[in-house]
């Protein structure tokens, strides 16, 4: 039996890859931990991973895109000329989703474990019901919950990714563009100055509103500095599967 892992370079992800490899490959399957790499995330995420990989005691392979083989979430945002689509963001469908069924054209997988949390149940649930069927959800089965997995990962020495320490709800790259409030923008704002910067010019060029105040879009350089919406809360990770639809957020064309 031949089990992939997808690793998101999050706690529970990581966890999921440890008691994967730790009791399917005890038992003499094929584990395969797998990540998409994007370079846009912070780059405490290559520690991290790295230092997961020595935990579990096994490679974590890389599965990119061919046609991004640089793995860029802008450089799919300039192709496309939109940065979110009605049915998803175009960096996940391609450095993500689409990495993932190019990889597995080529190889055959028995079962996926994804890094689904107690707390996830539902997602899971729709997840299986619109993606994949062949899922072990050795978090859930196990009652681990977001908190689980970040006591597991810190008890087994590993120090999380960056990302956590600095208030962000998940190890995405910084800057996603899934994200609509005002609270998290002016939080990248705050701790990635150039990420910001980034985003802005670009959501600009490309005529994408990606923030919502005050009930309407805007762009993100019309958001005041003390804007703030709901507080930060978790988003699922980005990862190789996204069962979830995406409103459209393409302003309308001047001119």
């Amino acid at each position: 039996m031949k089990i992939a892992v997808w690793f998101s370079c999050g706690a529970p992800s990581a966890v999921a890859a440890k008691l994967a490899v730790d009791e399917y490959g005890r038992l003499g399957d094929e584990v395969v931990i797998c990540n998409n790499p994007v370079r846009e995330e912070g780059l405490d995420n290559r520690r991290f991973l790295r230092d997961v990989s020595n935990w579990i005691g096994q490679e974590i392979i890389s599965v990119t895109h061919p046609d991004y083989p640089d793995a860029s979430v802008e450089e799919v945002w300039d192709h496309e000329k939109a940065m979110v689509f009605p049915h998803g963001a175009p960096c996940t469908r391609l450095l993500k989703k689409g990495a993932r069924q190019i990889w597995e054209h080529n190889n055959t997988i028995d079962w996926h474990v994804l890094g689904f949390t107690l707390e996830e149940q539902a997602r899971h649930d729709r997840f299986v019901l619109t993606e994949r069927s062949n899922v072990l959800p050795v978090l859930i089965e196990r009652g681990l919950t977001r908190a689980d997995c970040f006591r597991i990962v810190q008890e087994a020495g590993l120090e999380l990714p960056e990302a956590y320490r600095l208030g962000y709800p998940n190890a995405n790259c910084r800057g996603c563009c899934k994200a609509t409030s005002p609270t998290y923008w002016n939080h990248v704002r705050v701790t990635d100055p150039d990420v910001f910067e980034r985003r802005a010019t670009q959501s600009r060029r490309l005529n994408v509103r990606l923030v919502r105040y005050l009930g309407k879009r805007i762009f993100l350089d019309e958001l005041p500095t003390t804007a703030k919406g709901r507080p930060l809360k978790s988003m699922p990770d980005c990862s190789t599967f996204c069962e979830e639809k995406t409103v459209k957020v393409r302003g309308p064309r001047r001119g």
